[in-house]
């Protein structure tokens, strides 16, 4: 695999109307990150992604882009951006936009004049279907936020368009060479200004099967998840090839895709050598435990289930090419909550979870507030409470589902997108240090216990666990071993232990006993000396190592 500069590089997600308001208006800003730069530069922070700051009717928040050209007001000027990546590039970190192309708002220059114009040259940047009352839909595709992906285009009662996000978020259609070139030339726009490069989101969806067709019907509704179709899609490679080819590999910018679905056999084209990608999301955990018929039907995950899947989705990449690895997301309720049996969430546990994914092979995300392990709200009352615009649909299909209106709600408790949203926890101050006015959104009540001015002295802390994580990774003596080290996956004939090892220079073991009982292990090799753990007082002798409840430790052994 050939060595690139991103593959011993930390990052981290910042959600930026969630992570400091400096003007006191109740939501973040860049100007909040500028403030924040030496707290990242401390935690030993190299790429900084930045959900949307792009301008936005924020219908999606953010997802949903008028002007790629602009900084939405609410977040700042551009000018407050280019300080931003001049003053993080002096600290080291480089910064990573968000790049999305799917799809753009329907407040867009190019749709406003599709809508003028539907059968002229911005007409062709969009899915645009004839269609007169009664006749049947092109297809019955849902959309991943509820509802048919079809929606009457404005001033046109015989035309309709593709959405499948949101409605005012109508797909661009990639099949249109004009259309590519100008996004191409807006990614180049905004790499000449300096930054390191993107994340890029729900691009698996750019390549729709056409001629557009019904699926099987998967829920009461008449519609069929787009999973469907996506699964008979081909030729998604064409458009990110020349993409990377077109801008990426030009500037030798990071870039790392949200990508499902994709084949073993595809993967050299994703994140091999000469990749569409520099890396992909490890999403292998996102998925577990859920149900096609909607959140209510989701179950718990295992120990077990979250070890299957993250071993098979390295396993499957091993000598090939780079997975982004998380936890969690602004797209996923707090993985502490998620992955961590609510009877044993505690600080050490979410020391053994955050030990577990950072020393897999793979680039580490850390989602904001992720290092002081913030945890899902702990009751919603209404719907008035939260904010995003998928909580319409998983409430109403729970509640189709035959689920009471608390039983819903609890649905959105514990799934809802809302969760990893909740203002930064900086203090136990008001608002929790976040904002001196009313945030956007509520705060999860339990900043008074959780946040970071409460841990940062403290050595014991969540938040010093990743510190020393971090500061792992970057160790010379251990640094090419947790970067370039192979992945071997060990025990898992055990339910509820984790344990892999990592072979270079060095041989690790990392072992984590993901359960509420003590567990006692034969070893295979003499461990050396145990490097960093969540307890302090592990006890192993030649033989065997006694795990304590979620005990996690990475230790040197003999080769």
């Amino acid at each position: 695999m050939e060595r690139k500069w991103w593959h011993n590089k930390i990052a981290y997600q910042i959600y930026p109307k969630s992570f400091k308001d400096s003007n006191g208006d109740g939501i973040g800003d860049i100007r909040g990150i500028i403030e924040k730069l030496d707290y990242l530069a401390n935690l030993g922070i190299d790429i900084l992604w930045l959900s949307p700051i792009y301008k936005s009717p924020l219908a999606d928040q953010g997802y949903d882009i008028s002007d790629y050209y602009d900084i939405d007001p609410r977040f700042g000027t551009m000018e407050d951006l280019e300080e931003l990546i001049a003053k993080a590039k002096e600290r080291g970190i480089g910064i990573v936009m968000d790049l999305v192309v799917n799809h753009c708002s329907d407040e867009h220059e190019w749709f406003k004049k599709a809508c003028e114009d539907p059968d002229g040259p911005y007409g062709k940047f969009f899915y645009i279907e004839d269609y007169k009352e009664g006749q049947p839909l092109p297809c019955n595709w849902r959309s991943y936020f509820g509802g048919s992906c079809w929606e009457k285009l404005p001033g046109h009662q015989d035309k309709i368009y593709l959405h499948v996000f949101h409605k005012k978020q109508p797909d661009l259609n990639w099949e249109n060479p004009l259309l590519r070139k100008e996004v191409y030339k807006m990614i180049n726009w905004w790499l000449d200004k300096g930054i390191a490069g993107f994340r890029i989101d729900a691009i698996i969806n750019i390549k729709k099967k056409l001629p557009f067709k019904d699926y099987p019907v998967d829920r009461e509704d008449g519609l069929s998840s787009m999973e469907n179709m996506l699964k008979e899609a081909t030729g998604i490679g064409e458009f990110l090839g020349e993409m990377a080819a077109e801008t990426f590999r030009k500037y030798d910018a990071f870039s790392v895709g949200e990508v499902f679905n994709e084949k073993d056999s595809e993967l050299p084209l994703f994140i091999g050598d000469n990749g569409y990608f520099s890396s992909m999301f490890d999403f292998s955990t996102t998925g577990l435990g859920q149900n096609d018929q909607g959140f209510h039907a989701a179950k718990e995950i295992t120990p077990k289930e979250y070890r299957d899947a993250i071993f098979k989705a390295h396993e499957r990449v091993e000598g090939i090419g780079y997975l982004s690895n998380i936890i969690e997301n602004h797209d996923e309720p707090r993985g502490v909550s998620r992955y961590i049996p609510a009877s044993g969430l505690s600080c050490k546990s979410k020391k053994m979870l955050a030990g577990i994914y950072f020393l897999l092979p793979g680039i580490p995300f850390i989602y904001q507030g992720q290092e002081i392990g913030m945890e899902n709200l702990a009751q919603v009352d209404c719907l008035d409470q939260l904010d995003d615009c998928a909580n319409i649909d998983v409430y109403n299909t729970a509640i189709n589902a035959g689920l009471s209106e608390k039983e819903a709600l609890e649905v959105l408790r514990k799934h809802s997108r809302d969760n990893a949203r909740t203002p930064f926890q900086w203090s136990a101050e008001k608002n929790a240090g976040f904002s001196e006015a009313e945030p956007w959104l509520l705060v999860n009540p339990n900043y008074k216990d959780i946040n970071w001015e409460s841990q940062v002295n403290d050595s014991d802390s969540v938040f010093n666990f990743y510190k020393k994580l971090i500061q792992l990774r970057k160790n010379p003596e251990y640094e090419s071993t947790l970067v370039y080290g192979t992945f071997q996956p060990a025990h898992t004939d055990i339910d509820n232990l984790v344990c892999y090892y990592r072979r270079g220079d060095k041989t690790l073991v990392v072992l984590a006993n993901f359960q509420d009982k003590s567990i006692e292990l034969p070893l295979a090799s003499n461990i050396n000396k145990i490097i960093l753990a969540n307890r302090a007082d592990i006890t192993y002798n030649s033989d065997t190592i006694k795990l304590l409840s979620y005990d996690f430790l990475i230790a040197e052994v003999t080769k």
